[in-house]
């Protein structure tokens, strides 16, 4: 509708250059959007205030010029109205909301998809954690917001790749090896002292019960023993990477490739960045140590890519790993980090400004720390993961969609209190049940309708005009609100504006529903307010999707 309503002015900015009453037909940019008072209106557009200084002329009288040859617009608009300095505010009339009805209806679940992203290549990455632990409660916000970000992203045009970063190389994965021998050599003989900093979860134990099992060790393992530590190293890092790829299923989150950063180190992927860059004249040496010239884009300091002793460092890891995603033919980056990573991005920006991308090619979405709460109170460490709540315990407690809900409630930025007890709840107070419960009841009264006889006519068959009270039309704006509403939260990557129209929306139809009898006496008017349930219904189901949550018919 706002497209329609847009293509209107443009026609009668045109009409109104060839019939002598504007000077000038120029091409300006200009919003149609909802007035933050109710009485301007349903819409206002600046049109008049942008043309004012091109045509040279009062904004006000361009508004009256673009009225004049406005047209009727097939009835959508019942009141204009000049405001403010040139303001054109426009009150709809209820057809004009309505008519989206049988839209939504006969495009199902395409209704909202946009194409803007013009095919355009995308990669998402997510999640990433080292293959050293079980993913916490954290790493699940991220996993969650990674994939519909991806799935908003495809529903708008993008050709979106998902990927999981694999930090499987680094002392990180040596400890883990040191580790697992150490919690086996403790199993043989309980003297022996377990090393400091090193990875001291219950899962270290069990994987070193195991780890004994499958090599019929007799005695205890020597931690000091390089080998062993890497043969050590590798089999944990792909049991628990497993043990990750399976709670990652289990919590519906799909990811594409999974990549290596030891396979990109072995394959000399960093010495290939660093003749890149070296060719641009972007490293230097210093001290015995390679630089990068991070502060020539805008880092507070230069970076050190290889160390004095020979080992490169992270950073330059992930150099190489950025470089090699842009070679992959992906055109825009997208990292789903934590927020304790926030002093990472600028010389990463740094990195992918130097290959000849722009700084907006690559962007990163933090997400802020999990506060676990039980009935309003933190939650104590896990009994079972030793250090920290495991997305696998929170997953098999609460369910996948009352966990995938709840942590996209909230800007990704924003700290998020997850209430366990509440995520479990059958009842209005819980988000996810909230909304679907909304959409059973869309599906019990269209089974009662059809118990009684009443078939749903074609939407096109229907007669709209019946819908007439006030909380009918608030229901259909609501419902015209969707498309921008996912449209916004894929180009402002913020999905939790799907959340927040999901609860306004079901608010909506709830109080309808509590208010309003839908299978009346009058066939013509229960036909009207049935295909408005079905069109809430739909919409529920379609955002519910692009949340990864599922939207009962039964509750």
């Amino acid at each position: 509708m706002k497209q329609t309503i847009i293509k209107a002015f443009e026609n009668a900015l045109e009409a109104a250059f060839e019939k002598g009453d504007l000077p000038a037909c120029p091409d300006v940019a200009f919003v149609l959007e909802r007035p933050k008072q109710e009485s301007h209106g349903d819409l206002a557009a600046n049109l008049a205030m942008q043309l004012a200084r091109p045509l040279g002329m009062n904004p006000r009288v361009i508004a009256q010029k673009l009225l004049d040859n406005l047209g009727d617009i097939n009835g959508l608009i019942a009141k204009t109205e000049i405001a403010g300095p040139g303001f054109i505010n426009l009150t709809l009339s209820p057809t004009a909301w309505l008519a989206i009805l049988p839209e939504i209806l006969e495009k199902g679940k395409t209704f909202g998809k946009g194409s803007w992203g013009g095919g355009k290549k995308v990669m998402v990455e997510f999640v990433s954690a080292n293959p050293t632990g079980p993913l916490h409660v954290g790493h699940g916000r991220g996993a969650v917001l990674g994939d519909v970000l991806a799935r908003l992203l495809a529903f708008s045009g993008f050709q979106v790749g998902t990927e999981y970063y694999i930090n499987d190389a680094g002392n990180q994965m040596a400890t883990l090896g040191r580790s697992v021998l150490a919690r086996a050599a403790e199993i043989k003989d309980p003297e022996l002292p377990f090393p400091e900093n090193h990875y001291r979860g219950e899962y270290i134990k069990d994987l070193a019960a195991e780890y004994l099992e499958v090599n019929g060790f007799d005695t205890a393992p020597d931690i000091n023993d390089p080998e062993a530590v890497t043969r050590a190293a590798a089999w944990a890092g792909d049991r628990i990477l497993n043990g990750i790829k399976d709670d990652l299923k289990a919590f519906q989150v799909d990811i594409e490739t999974w990549y290596s950063e030891n396979d990109l180190v072995e394959q000399g992927g960093v010495q290939k960045a660093f003749k890149e860059l070296s060719d641009q004249g972007r490293l230097y040496e210093k001290d015995d140590a390679l630089w990068f010239r991070a502060m020539e884009f805008g880092d507070e300091k230069d970076r050190v890519v290889r160390r004095s002793n020979g080992e490169t460092t992270y950073f330059a890891s992930d150099i190489a790993y950025h470089l090699d995603k842009f070679q992959r033919g992906f055109e825009r980056l997208i990292n789903v980090w934590g927020a304790d990573h926030h002093g990472y991005t600028p010389r990463l920006k740094a990195a992918v400004e130097a290959m000849g991308k722009k700084p907006g090619d690559l962007e990163i979405v933090l997400v802020q720390l999990v506060n676990l709460l039980r009935a309003g109170e933190p939650v104590a460490m896990s009994t079972r993961a030793g250090e920290f709540v495991t997305l696998r315990e929170v997953v098999d407690e609460v369910g996948s969609d009352s966990a995938r809900y709840i942590f996209l409630t909230r800007r990704s930025d924003s700290p998020l209190d997850f209430d366990l007890e509440l995520a479990k709840q059958k009842s209005m107070d819980n988000p996810v049940y909230y909304v679907q419960y909304a959409h059973t009841r869309v599906k019990s009264v269209l089974r009662k309708a059809k118990e009684n006889g009443l078939e749903p006519k074609k939407p096109k068959e229907v007669e709209l005009a019946k819908l007439k009270e006030k909380d009918e039309i608030a229901l259909a704006r609501k419902l015209n609100e969707y498309p921008e509403v996912v449209a916004a939260a894929a180009a402002s990557l913020e999905p939790h504006r799907i959340t927040y129209y999901l609860g306004e929306l079901a608010g909506q139809f709830h109080s309808f529903y509590n208010a309003r009898r839908i299978m009346v006496d009058d066939q013509e008017l229960a036909q009207a307010r049935m295909l408005l349930a079905r069109a809430v219904g739909q919409v529920l189901a379609g955002g519910l999707a692009l949340l990864g949550v599922s939207a009962p018919e039964v509750m």
